[in-house]
């Protein structure tokens, strides 16, 4: 279970005084925290599962490298390094991604198998992705790929 996963990462970076893997492992246990408390909210007693956390891990990655973008244009190098150590560290978290093939076989694949024709169709074979390849695919390039399929 990542839950799991994220506990003994936080113990063997204090151990091995890794800084910077201990404060972004915490980052991501905090951010863990206030969704399952959200979730908790909402009836779910055990908290948010694996298919979340991956999006969450997903989303952060996401953050860090705006933030890259940003701290570059803004001259601060030192910024932009520690988010791209930041996201390594957040990466040893998250299955192999997808390559460019593989992404468009399985996008082929599903398109067939839910016989989407159009741009309506989007929504559900988006939804079925992320269902079916959380923390596998990078969404935000999958989107475009089945927006170029239907079209």
């Amino acid at each position: 279970m990542l839950r799991n996963k994220l506990k003994e990462a936080l113990k063997e970076s204090m151990k091995t005084k890794d800084e910077r893997s201990v404060s972004t492992v915490r980052l991501i246990l905090a951010a863990l925290k206030d969704r399952d408390i959200t979730a908790r909210g909402k009836g779910n007693v055990e908290g948010i599962p694996d298919d979340e956390i991956l999006g969450l891990l997903q989303s952060m990655i996401k953050q860090r490298r705006e933030s890259i973008a940003l701290y570059e244009k803004g001259g601060r190098p030192e910024l932009a390094r520690q988010e791209a150590e930041e996201i390594t560290v957040i990466e040893r978290f998250l299955p192999a991604q997808m390559g460019e093939a593989e992404m468009t076989d399985a996008i082929t694949t599903l398109i067939v198998e839910l016989e989407a024709k159009n741009l309506k169709d989007m929504g559900r074979t988006m939804a079925a992705l992320k269902e079916r390849y959380a923390g596998k695919m990078d969404f935000a390039k999958a989107s475009a790929m089945v927006k170029s399929h239907l079209a």
